[in-house]
C-alpha cells in the first residue's frame, strides 16, 4: 500500500500565458492510474492522455505475467526448456532489474514471481508456516538463474517453475516511458502516477514546482513532510495495512526473496530519484535490506534518497535531505 499525496493544484487553473491543468483518472494495471497536464488547449491535453493511456496498455502487453500472450508468460512457460527470444525493450529492462538485484544483494529479485504463497495476510493465518514450507516457498527464487544473451536478445530461466514478475519494476517504467513519449510530445509539464509511482516534469502554470506530500503511517491524517519534484520521481513501499503478528513480531506482507521470510523493522520507504523506475525497484530492495543496510546502500547511490519509516513511528532520512526543511508544521 502506498502513501504518497499529490499537493498540487489538479484542476483547471489559468495563468498569464492561459496554461490549464487537467487531471483523469483510470483504472489500469489493475489500480489507479492518474495523468496530470499542462497546456493551453483542452481538446489537445485530452489526446495527450489518450496518447499516454495507450502507451500503458502497450507496455502492459509486453511485460505483464498476468497475460498469457505477453513475451514475460512466454519466458515462464519456456522454463527449464529453452531461450525466449523478445525484444530489445524487453531485453533492456529486465537486464537493469538483475543489476538492481545485485546491488541490493538479491533483496529485489524479479524471479520473485515463482514464490509459493504461504503466508496470508488476510486474517486467516493463525501461526507461522514451517521451515521447511519456508525454504521451499523460495526454492526457485535466484536471479542468477536468469541467462540472458544480448547477441541473441534471448532470455532463459534455468530451473522449471521459475517465474519472472516485472510489477516491482514495471509500473516504474511505465512511469518513465509515458512520460517520455508525452514531453516527445511537446507537452510541457505533468505529473503520471501509476500506484503511486510517480514521475513529474516541468513546473504548475504560476511557475510553481510539484509537491508531493509523505504521511507517516502511524498517523495516516497527518502529512509530515512535503517535497519539491521537477523532472524527476519518488515510490513509496510499506506494509503498514497488510501484516501479521506472531509472538509479538510483526510480519509484513513484503517477503524477502532471499529467505521466504517477511521483512522486518520497516513500515515505509519512500525512494527518491530521477526515474521512477529506479525508485521503485529500490523501494522494494531497500524495504527487504532494512534500516541499516538499506540507508547505507541508499547513501552510496548518486542522484537517490530515501525516507524510512519504522515500525515505532520514528522516521529516518538519508544523507542528501535535510528533513527539516521539509518538514510539514
Amino acid at each position: 500500500m502506498k502513501r504518497i499525496v499529490l499537493l498540487a493544484l489538479l484542476f483547471c487553473l489559468n495563468d498569464v500565458h492561459s496554461q490549464i491543468i487537467h487531471k483523469r483518472v483510470v483504472s489500469l494495471l489493475g489500480s489507479p492510474f492518474e495523468i496530470t497536464l499542462v497546456g493551453k488547449d483542452t481538446i489537445e491535453i485530452n489526446q495527450n492522455i489518450d496518447i499516454g493511456i495507450a502507451e500503458v496498455k502497450r507496455i502492459e502487453n509486453l511485460i505483464s505475467d498476468w497475460i498469457p500472450t505477453t513475451p514475460i508468460s512466454e519466458i515462464n512457460r519456456n522454463a527449464g526448456i529453452k531461450p525466449i527470444v523478445v525484444s530489445e525493450e524487453l531485453y533492456n529492462l529486465v537486464e537493469r532489474a538483475i543489476k538492481i538485484a545485485e546491488i541490493t544483494d538479491g533483496a529485489f529479485d524479479i524471479s520473485y514471481a515463482s514464490m509459493d504463497k504461504i503466508w496470508k495476510f488476510d486474517g486467516s493465518m493463525k501461526e507461522m508456516p514451517s521451515e521447511v514450507a519456508i525454504k521451499e516457498s523460495v526454492s526457485k527464487i535466484g536471479y542468477k538463474n536468469i541467462i540472458l544473451d544480448k547477441k541473441n536478445s534471448s532470455i532463459y530461466l534455468i530451473l522449471p517453475g521459475m517465474k519472472l514478475g516485472l510489477g516491482g519494476i514495471g509500473q516504474g517504467y511505465i512511469a518513465d516511458m509515458v512520460t517520455k513519449l508525452l514531453k516527445s510530445k511537446g507537452v510541457v509539464s505533468g505529473i503520471i502516477n501509476v500506484s503511486g509511482d510517480i514521475s513529474t516534469w516541468g513546473k504548475q502554470p504560476n511557475g510553481k514546482q510539484w509537491k508531493v506530500g509523505i504521511k507517516n503511517p502511524m498517523n495516516k491524517n497527518k502529512i509530515f513532510a512535503m517535497f519539491p519534484l521537477e523532472d524527476s520521481a519518488v515510490e513509496t513501499s510499506g506494509s503498514y495495512e497488510k501484516f501479521v503478528v506472531f509472538n509479538g513480531i510483526r510480519y509484513s506482507h513484503i517477503i524477502d526473496p532471499r529467505t521466504g521470510y517477511p521483512a522486518k523493522g520497516l513500515v515505509s520507504v519512500s525512494v527518491f530519484a530521477k526515474t521512477t523506475e529506479i525508485a521503485d525497484a529500490l523501494a522494494t530492495g531497500i524495504f527487504v535490506l532494512g534500516k541499516e543496510k538499506g540507508m547505507e546502500l541508499v547513501n552510496k547511490l548518486p542522484g537517490i534518497s530515501c525516507i524510512m519509516v519504522d515500525d515505532t513511528g520514528k522516521v529516518y532520512a538519508s544523507d542528501k535531505i535535510d528533513l527539516k526543511k521539509y518538514k510539514n508544521e
